[in-house]
């Protein structure tokens, strides 16, 4: 009986642990949309660390706007200038922004976000890499810290490549 339940109080305790680390620590998210095509798909599972709600800019967070759960990549932070002008060129304080897993041009969108827009202290402003179509801050505005999640450490992609 002894052996019974220091195996129940060893399994409860297991139970208790994970259920910390995968609340308050780590979360696992299936990706929804074809938004960050082609580093992540529609099917994709992420893996993310919840603690750190101050990305670097290049990472990939998942955020929360409106009761609605997005992903995207920061692509400028706190004090950052950044304007996308009528030539669909993005551009951050000033220079025009480089990057590799990005092919086509960023177009602004008519009638949600005002460029040029200086970030504020606490403030990031996250694209997706499809940029034709991608719900982010072109959408929604800049991304403040208490609306992330968490930042995305790993991925496994269900079928082929």
């Amino acid at each position: 009986m002894k052996e019974f339940l220091d195996l129940m109080r060893n399994l409860v305790g297991l139970i208790l642990i994970f259920w910390i680390l995968f609340n308050f620590v780590i979360g696992i998210e299936t990706v929804q949309t074809d938004d960050m095509k082609p580093g992540l798909r529609a099917g994709d599972t992420v893996i993310f660390y919840r603690i750190d709600k101050q990305p670097s800019v290049r990472e990939i967070i998942i955020l929360k706007k409106d009761d609605m759960e997005y992903i995207g990549r920061v692509v400028a932070a706190a004090g950052d200038k950044v304007e996308i002008n009528e030539d669909s060129c993005f551009m951050v304080n000033d220079s025009i922004v480089s990057e590799e897993d990005v092919y086509g041009s960023t177009p602004a969108y008519e009638g949600y976000t005002d460029y040029p827009l200086v970030l504020s202290d606490d403030e990031y402003f996250v694209l997706c890499d499809r940029r034709g179509g991608g719900i982010d801050s072109r959408f929604y505005g800049p991304v403040r810290s208490e609306e992330i999640i968490g930042t995305v450490i790993g991925r496994y992609r269900k079928g082929s490549v």
